[in-house]
């Protein structure tokens, strides 16, 4: 990438971490996350539509179908600074049906949730622990996030070696909600048949699927920085035996521990969302640098979290601590778009390819 492009990228980085901040700031008041939690639908669609009209859902999308046209390095900071903020809204799901609904060519549909005048959840994983398609007619649909506010649902039917995608819309629609840990929910959804918006080929949504993950990847990154950044305000702040519980050297330890796993994780994921805005990048090298991303931020936000929890002492294991509002989250976004252990699998698979 030449000097004048990566100045261009950092710029359009920049950007999208200001404007996230008037919407989403880090270190914001927790109240409205807060207030929306365990009810229904378990995010704003005032804030959703914010987020339309800033561009963030289309962030990927190209500009001639009304998207923004940015690369992976801007969604994953975008996600970031999010994930930070605890935003509950789900943007990486909506942008995930933002990609798919371009590539068929769904330009109705697509209008509609770019400008976050509706939420489009796509229903694509009929088992746990999986990062397959299968794509089976009548099989249900796990694990869609706030399905409760989906004024539709994409779903992904096998067609020969592609898919066929269907516009489910939400009303009427056989769909079982179960709370999750931050507050939110899952949905399961029984397909019950749709319109017929496109098709793609399974390389289609395998790398759109991958970018799902490198933006969860993301988000982790941002749960887990922003709860070390109150964990050391913590540290610094709370007083015992006459000095800051910072000053002592065994928590000192485990702080630089941490600070370790965070770096080694943006690492992973700026370098994948580098790699992912190359447009030579070999594929196998690709989907290896996004499995090494999605499987070290799980485990390493999942670390964080808990070790932020302990270090605030007693007070952190309470619900009013808005430390445990990371770790519950951290706990949610874990798994999605496929756990560590089968990223990791992923990974080590794609190494021949990448080596050959």
């Amino acid at each position: 990438m030449s000097a004048m492009l990566e100045d261009e990228r950092d710029d359009a980085i920049r950007m999208i971490r200001d404007s996230a901040a008037g919407i989403a700031p880090r270190g914001g008041d927790r109240k409205r996350i807060r207030a929306l939690r365990f009810q229904s639908p378990g995010f704003d669609p005032a804030v959703w539509r914010q987020m339309g009209e800033q561009g963030w859902i289309g962030l990927r999308v190209p500009e001639e179908q009304g998207g923004a046209g940015l690369g992976m390095g801007a969604f994953c900071a975008l996600a970031e600074e999010l994930g930070a903020a605890l935003a509950p809204e789900p943007l990486v799901h909506g942008a995930l049906s933002a990609r798919l609904l371009a590539e068929a060519g769904a330009t109705g549909p697509l209008e509609r949730l770019v400008a976050g005048e509706a939420l489009v959840l796509t229903a694509w994983q009929e088992r746990a622990g999986s990062f397959d398609v299968p794509g089976t007619p009548e099989a249900p649909r796990l694990f869609l996030p706030m399905a409760d506010g989906a004024q539709s649902f994409l779903v992904p039917l096998r067609q020969g070696e592609g898919f066929s995608l269907i516009l489910q819309p939400a009303e009427g629609a056989d769909l079982a909600l179960e709370p999750t840990q931050d507050g939110g929910s899952f949905g399961t959804l029984r397909p019950r048949g749709g319109e017929t918006v496109g098709t793609l080929s399974a390389a289609q949504m395998e790398a759109a699927l991958e970018e799902a993950a490198l933006g969860t990847a993301a988000l982790l990154l941002g749960v887990m920085d922003q709860a070390f950044a109150m964990t050391l305000d913590y540290l610094r702040t709370r007083q015992q035996f006459g000095k800051p519980i910072g000053s002592f050297q065994a928590l000192q330890h485990r702080a630089a521990d941490l600070k370790v796993q965070i770096a080694l994780g943006r690492a992973s994921v700026e370098s994948a969302a580098m790699l992912c805005d190359r447009a030579d990048a070999p594929a196998a090298q690709r989907r290896a640098a996004i499995a090494r991303a999605k499987a070290r931020a799980a485990d390493a936000a999942l670390l964080v979290t808990r070790q932020a929890i302990q270090l605030h002492g007693g007070i952190g294991y309470t619900d009013e601590a808005d430390i445990g509002l990371y770790l519950r989250r951290a706990m949610v976004l874990a798994n999605q778009f496929g756990t560590a252990a089968l990223h990791r699998r992923r990974f080590a698979a794609a190494q021949p390819e990448v080596e050959a």
